[in-house]
């Protein structure tokens, strides 16, 4: 492709994304396929000559688009909002174009710098403790792909500590335990398997009635494993957990985790970022004692996927866990302390420029836009809340102070509910009535809710629940 085709096709596809996106709503949320019909369509065996672009183009439209999940359509009620913004797009585009690798001060400064900054702006638009901020003695932020890799990223950290930076020390990892609850995302079991901990040592902290963890039940757990000589290391505590959105009451953990040296990570993938209105930034309690914290932009907030970021109070930690030093990535700057190599702060050594998209967006959308639409989002759902309340055939069984709704099918025994709301997902489904995703709560089918998607809107959400209504 030369650089004048370049331009055309380039001018061509932005269009074909702004009319895309624009028009979220006009395809199935969820494609009518079976596995294999994607393949089947496409050639078995790479080309054996360059191909047009037109055609490349004409297969997207006419083979992979529909066979999309659509996470932009108004009707995405699953899993959890992945939404994009223009100027986020445009970033993204940006950095591909740019083509540097920001695993390091000296492989572009700029990027480095702005990554710093990026993570300072969003401590302040999310009114976090002092002590994550980069200009703190200790502490800091980067920009990691997923929350997985925070959580992760944060457990090693931890291990480190534990075993006083010892980071051959295998056999004291051995008796390393951490803690977490049964409603935390799999990316906590994820994480105690390739940190070598295994899942043995993790441990499945009760939760209550509201699906939160207990702080009672994480001091017994402590208590014994000390008095079985193992070593508590980590905690996991969640803002807002996939499940349920359940927010497990951090102060108290992190009082119980302070007495024994224990390291208090945050997990706020999707929830942290209503912070950003300041009548939620109750989603912060308990913070100014946690050691790190992770929350998405790539969810709610419209920076477009991927964007993590993750905090910590002691960098000192996540450096000494991380930090591996060949001959051919050393440099002054670095070595000195006068500039951050962000390979140290995560698994991987290339890194991506992420910081350029949410750098546009917040120059060029700023939050307000956001703002406003994390407010609308949780009125509707608290509208809604309301209609199925009223509702005798449904229950509500689990809090609703954001953008998640967990209702169930009443009946005469647990296997009748579970049953008859299994059937209504189902039905909703393939209904195209939207697209739910189910779960399960102490042994109860849920149907989850999610509104987060940015084209949802009130005519969308009263729509839905009239038609859910019906098939019932």
């Amino acid at each position: 492709m030369t650089p004048d085709e370049f331009r055309e096709h380039g001018h061509a596809m932005i269009d074909w994304i702004a009319d895309y996106v624009d028009d979220a709503g006009s395809r199935p949320v969820f494609p009518d396929i079976k596995p294999g019909d994607i393949r089947r369509q496409l050639a078995e065996h790479p080309p054996g000559a360059p191909q047009p672009f037109a055609d490349v183009i004409a297969d997207l439209e006419e083979v992979i688009v529909p066979g999309l999940t659509q996470w932009q359509h108004p009707d995405f009620f699953a899993w959890f909002p992945s939404n994009i913004t223009y100027p986020s797009i445009l970033g993204e585009l940006m950095s591909a174009g740019l083509g540097i690798n920001a695993m390091a001060w000296v492989t572009s400064p700029a990027a480095t710098e702005l990554e710093t900054l990026m993570l300072d702006w969003m401590h302040e638009l999310l009114g976090l403790p002092e002590r994550f901020r980069s200009t703190s003695e200790t502490g800091g932020g980067v920009i990691q792909g997923t929350a997985s890799e925070s959580t992760l990223t944060a457990m090693l950290a931890a291990r480190w500590r534990a075993t006083g930076g010892d980071i051959n020390a295998s056999g004291d990892t051995t008796k390393l335990v951490g803690y977490t609850t049964s409603q935390s995302h799999s990316s906590i079991e994820k994480g105690f398997r390739i940190a070598g901990i295994g899942t043995d040592n993790m441990r499945i902290v009760p939760h209550d009635e509201h699906f939160a963890m207990r702080p009672d039940a994480f001091a017994e757990l402590v208590t014994a494993d000390l008095a079985a000589g193992l070593t508590p290391f980590f905690v996991v505590t969640s803002h807002g957990t996939t499940s349920s959105l359940a927010f497990d009451p951090t102060p108290a953990i992190a009082a119980v985790a302070r007495n024994h040296g224990i390291w208090v990570h945050v997990d706020a993938a999707m929830s942290g970022i209503a912070a950003l209105a300041p009548e939620h930034r109750w989603v912060n309690d308990g913070l100014d004692q946690a050691d790190s914290y992770t929350t998405n932009p790539h969810k709610w907030m419209g920076i477009n996927f991927d964007c993590n970021l993750f905090w910590v109070a002691d960098r000192a930690a996540l450096i000494g866990a991380l930090s591996v030093l060949p001959p051919y990535l050393a440099s002054e700057a670095a070595q000195s302390g006068a500039a951050i190599d962000y390979r140290d702060w995560g698994i991987p050594l290339g890194r991506r420029f992420r910081a350029l998209k949410l750098w546009f967006s917040l120059r060029t959308d700023g939050v307000v836009p956001v703002q406003a639409m994390i407010r609308e989002h949780v009125e509707l759902t608290q509208q809604l809340a309301e209609r199925v309340a009223a509702d005798r055939r449904f229950d509500i069984v689990a809090p609703h102070p954001l953008n998640l709704l967990c209702i169930s099918r009443r009946a005469d025994s647990v296997d009748q509910a579970n049953a008859a709301t299994d059937a209504l997902i189902e039905a909703a489904n393939a209904a195209g009535i939207g697209l739910f995703t189910r779960t399960v709560l102490d042994g109860r089918s849920v149907m989850r809710i999610s509104i987060g998607a940015r084209a949802t809107e009130a005519a969308h959400v009263t729509a839905m629940w009239d038609r859910v209504t019906e098939i019932v």
